[in-house]
């Protein structure tokens, strides 16, 4: 079973890699652990969902699918992000509004996923089922269902693109490479990182792969709120204090947000750019992996991820128990919660215009 909780991730389970294995081939992978199923609620019902800032192009898209594709299935969307500050006051009170206005379905995308137990406790008080959208909710046994990519294997894909590509441009190491992980709030960022040194401490234990400053741990590595003048102010300081005369060959970056901001710093030093990893496949990321400077991203189409999750929110309505494909893996330290995982999909130059051959945003910037 995989832990997740904190930045702790526990060995796959058999049981857990066949779960996995389904990952969006199928759709029954059911089970009773999560409960019996809502009574079900009118079709006009209000729909709470908070987000967190708006502070990639992802986020931005979800609340606008979500406002559109609640509506269009005839519920009452309440869409809500939260603040710029790094604070999660703001969404604690927009969960407990939702919950005092009736919202029968909480769908929730974590600020700060160990501090909304209160909230998620009072909103299942009130009879609303919560899902956890895109990151998981630590610390409460209220939490009904979690959808989301598997972030794990994201890291994976990550830490194995940013090894081909180092090869691809020098065949021979050993490669000094630099570790940058997401906020320390947010939990997916511990299980980006768990999982790209899943692949890369190997190589490090060998002494294939170097990393040059020491900075090896997610405490050290961490980019607080993900702001990318703190990746860009972390990266300076790194190529001031280790690379005077040294090749900085590779840099794992979880998202592409700081992925750019590594990139304008390593220019700015005038270094020769680095093979650099990201994720969520940012317009102005894409271009960059279209001209040859950004090496790679991860797709993780957002519709189909809040398609997933309005998918959950009218079974529920119909007082159906929402399907998953995974009952094992997603422990949030109060409970195994049942999940819905989709699959992530490296994208580099050479198969850019396939992944994006049906996304009418991205398709014409790689042809």
């Amino acid at each position: 079973m995989r832990k997740f909780f904190g930045t702790s991730v526990v060995a796959v389970s058999a049981a857990a890699m066949l779960a996995l294995a389904g990952c969006g081939s199928g759709r029954d992978g059911d089970s009773d652990s999560g409960g019996e199923a809502a009574k079900g609620f009118a079709a006009n019902s209000l729909i709470g969902v908070a987000l967190p800032a708006k502070t990639s192009e992802n986020w931005v898209l979800a609340g606008d699918l979500f406002t559109n594709g609640l509506k269009e299935a005839g519920f009452q969307a309440d869409v809500q992000y939260a603040g710029a500050s790094t604070t999660v006051a703001d969404q604690q009170a927009q969960i407990t509004a939702m919950t005092t206005k009736g919202a029968k379905v909480i769908v929730i995308g974590a600020t700060d996923a160990a501090q909304l137990s209160t909230q998620v406790a009072a909103a299942h008080a009130a009879g609303a089922k919560v899902i956890a959208y895109d990151r998981l909710i630590t610390n409460t046994p209220d939490l009904d269902y979690y959808v989301a990519f598997d972030n794990f294997k994201v890291g994976q894909l990550q830490g194995q693109a940013l090894l081909d590509g180092m090869k691809a441009k020098k065949p021979n190491g050993p490669y000094n490479i630099e570790l940058f992980s997401g906020s320390p709030d947010d939990n997916n960022a511990g299980v980006f990182f768990n999982g790209a040194m899943d692949v890369l401490k190997p190589e490090i234990d060998k002494g294939n792969v170097v990393v040059a400053s020491g900075q090896k741990d997610v405490k050290q590595t961490a980019i607080q709120g993900w702001k990318a003048e703190g990746a860009q102010a972390r990266m300076d300081q790194l190529l001031t204090s280790t690379y005077g005369n040294k090749e900085l060959d590779g840099v794992l970056s979880p998202n592409d947000t700081l992925a750019r901001a590594i990139l304008t710093s390593v220019k700015g030093a005038g270094k020769p750019i680095p093979v650099v990893t990201g994720q969520d496949s940012e317009v102005e990321s894409v271009k960059s992996i279209v001209a040859g400077e950004q090496y790679m991203t991860i797709n993780k189409d957002t519709r189909n991820l809040v398609k997933e999750t309005i998918n959950m929110v009218k079974a529920l309505q119909a007082g159906d128990k929402p399907q998953v494909n995974d009952t094992e893996s997603y422990n949030n330290g109060s409970k195994v919660v049942d999940t819905f995982l989709l699959p992530p999909v490296a994208v580099t130059k050479a198969n850019a215009a396939e992944a994006y051959a049906n996304d009418p945003k991205l398709a014409p910037l790689t042809k």
